[in-house]
């Protein structure tokens, strides 16, 4: 167990097989909790959190993420809310203006800044946990599964529970050099691109990767296998439909 914020952060590494301990109720809340004292717009906490524990549903909801995690006890999907916020406003006799890309964006700053204290409070705890980008892959269809009203959206999945056997080899990432800016935004040359990216493209998952897939580097990879263009903008155009639908993008 580790409490110190920063080693926790530094040595965060993503865990995808756990065992079949559950993950109590008291620890839940707990860093539930944690989630709940993260910044956040104005204070009105436009979010909301799903923990799903049981199956049929637990079960439902992994083959939404294309089977990944099966073993994750615990599945916490973090949603943009302002269904909440709006039945407080009518519950005071107040307008409900909240319901547009503005807001939508700020529930999503404020979700985010929630997860990460949530993920940062499960480690401390000795949890591992993965989070699954898939969430926008079928944003709808989570939604419909998890009964989430108008003004919900589902944009945070983190599978989580006690990790099973050794934990992974950390994943590489991009250093201060090619992420800090002082002062302003600074343009990057070609070869400033290649000396930040060598830690990426020399790391040795990711060359195994690259011939795997028989790419001509790992850039490759993400543009054509794992997030091409035409599957992009399908995503895209889906998710908007949804946000159109969901209340989230204004009349």
């Amino acid at each position: 167990m580790n409490n110190n914020a920063t080693d926790i952060m530094m040595k965060h590494r993503s865990v995808r097989k756990f065992t079949a301990e559950a993950i109590s109720d008291e620890l839940l809340h707990e860093i539930v909790e944690c989630g709940l004292r993260a910044s956040n717009t104005g204070n009105m906490q436009l979010y909301s959190i799903i923990a799903t524990r049981r199956d049929p549903l637990r079960s439902e909801l992994c083959k939404l993420h294309f089977g990944q995690c099966q073993s994750a006890p615990l599945w916490l999907t973090i949603c943009t809310d302002v269904n909440r916020y709006h039945h407080y406003c009518r519950v005071n006799g107040c307008d409900e203006p909240y319901g547009n890309l503005l807001w939508f964006e700020s529930a999503l700053v404020d979700a985010s800044l929630a997860a990460q204290n949530i993920c940062v409070a499960a480690e401390g705890r000795g949890l591992g946990f993965c989070y699954l980008g898939t969430v926008m892959y079928n944003t709808e269809a989570i939604a419909k599964l998890l009964e989430c009203p108008t003004g919900v959206v589902p944009v945070i999945t983190i599978a989580m529970g006690h990790p099973d056997g050794e934990l992974p080899q950390m994943s590489e990432r991009l250093g201060l050099d090619a992420m800090l800016h002082e002062e302003k935004y600074h343009d990057y040359t070609d070869d400033d691109i290649v000396r930040t990216h060598r830690v990426r493209d020399e790391f040795e998952f990711n060359r195994e990767m690259v011939r795997q897939n028989g790419t001509r580097n790992y850039c490759e990879i993400f543009t054509t296998i794992r997030y091409p263009r035409e599957q992009n903008e399908s995503i895209s155009r889906s998710l908007l439909d949804f946000l159109h639908s969901s209340g989230m993008m204004g009349q």
